[in-house]
């Protein structure tokens, strides 16, 4: 199991390779672009190239994240376009960067339904894969629930997948925040959920997983994060993951709020203590 961290990229992949690596951390990840923009990002190859031979020499797993503002499922043209164009980068940029994965959270329907936003959903996906032959996953994220998002459930992930044309180069990445303000996990259950993932075949395209404890309570469909062992999961809860054997060769990365990345040495270090490590 690699346990890391979110890290900032804003002095480039290299550095921020560098700081995981000085955290504690074997898996990190980055954001493609300013997550609240969709300003396309001219890629410094040197650095990506120099971080890239980082982490395969220190065998770091690399995890991108797209921008939150873009719609899978929008049915406005102009969001739409300009959708398709910033996933098609970020898969680009991630690619350069050796990632597992680029994560991209599912469509909102804003009111046209839910059947309509999966039709939508696919259709996007189907065009933003067309042409993408990288080595890196498009990773549909499970979400809280909140307003109109679609993707709560792994049975709906599994669905859209299975209905895009594409489903070689799609995989997920599983947020336990998210599923536990979504209704689908808590301590009592999570035999039942990793049984669903099973049966789903979802455990064979799951590439990596955001760990977080909540602020919301379960099923209150909010996305709040909170620090291991502080929120409305639980520690206890949250170390069957990592005693899992399902999850032992997967990326597992922190998601949690720190004012300053250093506090994240601390909690990767909590996780080893949880998983039975040193």
């Amino acid at each position: 199991m690699k346990i890391g961290c979110h890290i900032s990229v804003s002095k480039g992949f290299y550095p921020a390779a560098q700081r995981a690596v000085e955290l504690g951390a074997s898996s990190f990840q980055i954001f493609t672009k300013n997550p609240r923009g969709l300003r396309p990002k001219k890629l410094d190859m040197e650095d990506a190239k120099q971080g890239a031979q980082y982490c395969e020499t220190h065998d770091l797993a690399v995890v991108a994240h797209t921008p939150y503002i873009t719609n899978l499922s929008t049915a406005d043209p102009e969001l739409w376009e300009k959708t398709v164009s910033s996933i098609r980068e970020d898969l680009e940029i991630a690619s350069a960067y050796g990632a597992v994965g680029a994560v991209v959270h599912c469509g909102k329907h804003v009111g046209n339904g839910e059947e309509y936003g999966t039709k939508r959903m696919v259709e996007t996906l189907d065009t933003i894969l067309e042409e993408y032959n990288g080595s890196t996953l498009l990773l549909l994220e499970n979400t809280a629930g909140q307003g109109t998002e679609l993707g709560q459930s792994v049975e709906k992930l599994m669905e859209i997948r299975h209905q895009t044309k594409y489903p070689e180069k799609i995989g997920f990445c599983f947020d336990t925040c998210h599923a536990f303000a979504a209704g689908i996990w808590n301590h009592e259950s999570y035999h039942e959920l990793v049984h669903t993932m099973d049966e789903t075949d979802y455990l064979d395209h799951l590439v990596a997983i955001h760990f977080n404890d909540s602020k919301a309570p379960y099923g209150s469909r909010k996305d709040r994060h909170e620090k291991i062992g502080q929120g409305e999961i639980g520690a206890d809860a949250l170390r069957l993951f990592l005693e899992d054997e399902h999850f032992q060769h997967l990326p597992v990365v922190l998601e949690t709020p720190v004012a300053n990345e250093l506090e994240y040495a601390d909690e990767i270090q909590y996780l080893h203590q949880l998983k039975g490590g040193v």
